[in-house]
Order: C-alpha cells, then sequence, then structure tokens
C-alpha cells in the first residue's frame, strides 16, 4: 500500500481529483472572497511552475538526444533518417484515418460550437518568468547537429563532455521535473475547474472529443501491433508502463512537458525497448512525432467547414492537407496547441478558412488538446520498439550504458 501511495500515477491522479474538487468550492458564491483570494495563488503558482518545467525542457533535449547519437557512432546519420520516416509515415497514415472517418461520420453529427458563461481566472499576481536558454526546436536542432558532428570529427572530449551533461540532467529530471509535475497538474485542473471548462463544456466536449479518442486509441493500436510484428517482441510490455505518461499529458497538454515522465516509462520497459534506442528517440518522437494531434486536427476542420460552410473539403483538397500537415508536425513545438498553430498557414491557405473558421478551430481543438497529446507522447512508444527493431535487424552494435530513472 505504501508503494502504491508513493508511485507517480498516484500522484498525478491525486493532483488531478484535488485540483478539480478545489477548483469547484473556489467558485462556491457563498465563498467568492476566499475562493478569488485561493485562485490568485493557484494561477500564480502555476504559471512559475510552468516556467520552470519549461525551462528545464530544452536541457533534456540536449541531454539526451546529443549523447544519444555520439553513442551511435557512425550508424547515427541512419536511424536520425529512420525516425524522421517513422514519424511523418504516422503522422500522414493516421491523418488518412481521421480523413476517412470525417467523410463517414461527419455528415451525421449535430455538434453545438458555442459554449458561453465561463468564469474568468484572475491575472497571476506575481509572473517570474523564467526564460529558456533556447526555443525547444533549436535545442532539437544543436542536439542533432552537435553529436552528428561530434561523431564525424571523433571528438572524444566533447562526447565526455556530452554524457556528463546528460547525468546532470538526470538529476534535473529525478529531483526537480518529476517531484513538482502533479502539483503543476493540480493547480492546472483547479484553474479548468473553476472557470467551467469541466462542467459546462462537458456536454460539448463529450460529443467531439469520444469520437476522436476512439481515433486515437485505433491508431496507437495500430501502430502497437506493428511495432510489435516488425520488432518481434511483445507491445503490451510497452504500453502498460505508458500509465503514467498518458496522465500527464492529459495534465500538461504539452509533450515537452511530459518528456522527463515519458523517459521513466520508456526506461521501465526495457527490453522490448533497448537502452540507447529509449535515449535517443523519446526526446526526439517527442518533439517530431505528433500523430494524435495531427488526426484531431484533421477531425476537427471537416467538423468546423461542415458548421461553417455548409460541406467538408473536397477528397483532393484533404489529401493535399494531411500531406503537408505531416510536414508541419515534425516541425511544430510541443507546447499545448503547438500542432494547429503551426498549420494555420495550411488552414487558411489549403481550406480557405476566413477569421470565424480559424478561431472556432482553435476553440475546438483546445478543448481536447489533452487527450491528442497524450496519444502523441503513448505512440512515441511504439516508434521507439520500430526504431530498436530496425537496429537488431541491422545488427546496429548496442550501447552498454544504462541510466536508471
Amino acid at each position: 500500500m505504501k508503494k502504491l501511495f508513493g508511485s507517480l500515477p498516484f500522484k498525478l491522479l491525486l493532483g488531478v481529483i484535488i485540483g478539480i474538487v478545489a477548483g469547484q468550492l473556489a467558485g462556491v458564491k457563498s465563498m467568492e472572497t476566499v475562493g478569488n483570494a485561493v485562485m490568485n495563488v493557484v494561477v500564480t503558482v502555476r504559471f512559475v511552475l510552468s516556467e520552470l518545467i519549461n525551462f528545464c525542457v530544452p536541457l533534456i533535449i540536449i541531454g539526451f538526444i546529443a549523447p544519444s547519437i555520439t553513442r551511435l557512432g557512425r550508424n547515427a546519420s541512419r536511424m536520425l533518417g529512420v525516425a524522421l520516416i517513422c514519424a511523418y509515415a504516422s503522422s500522414i497514415l493516421a491523418a488518412f484515418l481521421s480523413t476517412a472517418a470525417g467523410y463517414a461520420i461527419i455528415p451525421h453529427l449535430s455538434i453545438v460550437s458555442e459554449v458561453d458563461g465561463l468564469k474568468e481566472l484572475p491575472e497571476v499576481v506575481f509572473q517570474l518568468e523564467i526564460p529558456q536558454i533556447m526555443s525547444v526546436m533549436s535545442a532539437l536542432v544543436l542536439s542533432v547537429l552537435l553529436g552528428l558532428a561530434a561523431t564525424w570529427t571523433n571528438a572524444e572530449t566533447t562526447t565526455r563532455l556530452l554524457e556528463e551533461f546528460q547525468k546532470i540532467v538526470l538529476q534535473i529530471v529525478t529531483r526537480v521535473v518529476i517531484p513538482v509535475l502533479p502539483v503543476f497538474i493540480g493547480f492546472t485542473f483547479c484553474g479548468l475547474s473553476y472557470e467551467g471548462t469541466i462542467t459546462k463544456q462537458l456536454p460539448v466536449f463529450i460529443q467531439i472529443v469520444l469520437i476522436v479518442m476512439v481515433g486515437h486509441y485505433l491508431w496507437m493500436a495500430v501502430l502497437y501491433i506493428a511495432a510489435g510484428i516488425y520488432s518481434k517482441s511483445n507491445p503490451l510490455d510497452v504500453v502498460k508502463n505508458y500509465g503514467p505518461a498518458y496522465i500527464t499529458a492529459v495534465g500538461t497538454m504539452s509533450s515537452a512537458a511530459t518528456l522527463a515522465v515519458a523517459l521513466r516509462c520508456a526506461k521501465k520497459s526495457v527490453p522490448p525497448l533497448r537502452d540507447d534506442m529509449v535515449d535517443f528517440g523519446i526526446p526526439l518522437f517527442a518533439n517530431i512525432h505528433l500523430c494524435g494531434s495531427v488526426l484531431t486536427e484533421v477531425f476537427f476542420v471537416m467538423t468546423v467547414s461542415q458548421i461553417l460552410y455548409g460541406s467538408i473539403p473536397s477528397v483532393g483538397t484533404m489529401i493535399l492537407f494531411c500531406l503537408l500537415l505531416g510536414v508541419f508536425a515534425i516541425g511544430a513545438p510541443g507546447v499545448p496547441g503547438g500542432t494547429v498553430m503551426a498549420s494555420l498557414g495550411l488552414i487558411t491557405g489549403v481550406l480557405g478558412f476566413d477569421e470565424t473558421g480559424t478561431a472556432l478551430m482553435l476553440t475546438i481543438f483546445a478543448l481536447q488538446d489533452s487527450f491528442g497529446t497524450a496519444c502523441n507522447i503513448t505512440g512515441d512508444g511504439a516508434l521507439t520498439m520500430i526504431l530498436s527493431g530496425y537496429a537488431n535487424r541491422h545488427n546496429i552494435e548496442k550501447q552498454n550504458l544504462k541510466i536508471d530513472l
């Protein structure tokens, strides 16, 4: 029992429950004065914790990806290419699945597009901004180039420095990031509960999100079955460890913020995941593999088009949109709403949405963003299985360095 109460999944779920209850109590009119004071603290602490977590993300990316590439040696370029192909293929195939479902389901739906009456959260009292040392995409590109260049030049000193830096980042993850996540998630759900997102938007939320969630689970099943067949291992050995990562993704709505927990879950899945592929693949896929968000966005743009413009875009238009969206998803930031924000040019340019359509798209997408992120993160485990299988099939030497999270 003590082990259960001390586990990360229990702490995350407890944070969600306490947050929802506290938000409801703070919103009671008879406790308005106390409630406002409590919410001032909540939004402020949540802001500070969010800044702290986001500050650590580039460090995690550099600390894991760069040394992982140096360990791959002459195989680094090839493994990076395989990872990019896997991420793009997963995204566009998920998009095509969503397109097919959209043509079959959307004409038969009656979806309410607007929900009013939400409370406004108070302003942050004390904005302790902690700017990242660099953007997430800059950290990703730097990690790849630094790792490849160190490999090409046999830079032993730089390689050892990267190994030491990884150990430092590991301590930051285990002693700072993971302990504050349950608090951050609890305060996030407290805010959602107070403003009414969980209660007033529930009918809309259920009607739309249940459809895309079915799509998420179908696509995750496809990914893990394919990964299991290719790697000749049992995908359940990976999926069973991904509960904490899924819950964290739902709470943070950010692939980047969930990275630390995703690494811990993947480490528990060794084998069938290879330890060196986990260090390389999980941080990389957290930033380039957004299959759940892509699947959701495709279904939602078709829904919004039907609501506002009276018809769903043509098959040719949707195919072009899906192919381009897969490219944009690779470069999208792993932050809440990152995929749809990165692809606004496609929504207006390819699909012809006006300002009203774009605003409605952003609103509906925000309703489910947490579940799309959870699909992204969980799907990363399947792609890492494929990387592990590829490395084994092509006799890429396994690195002996083992890192425990």
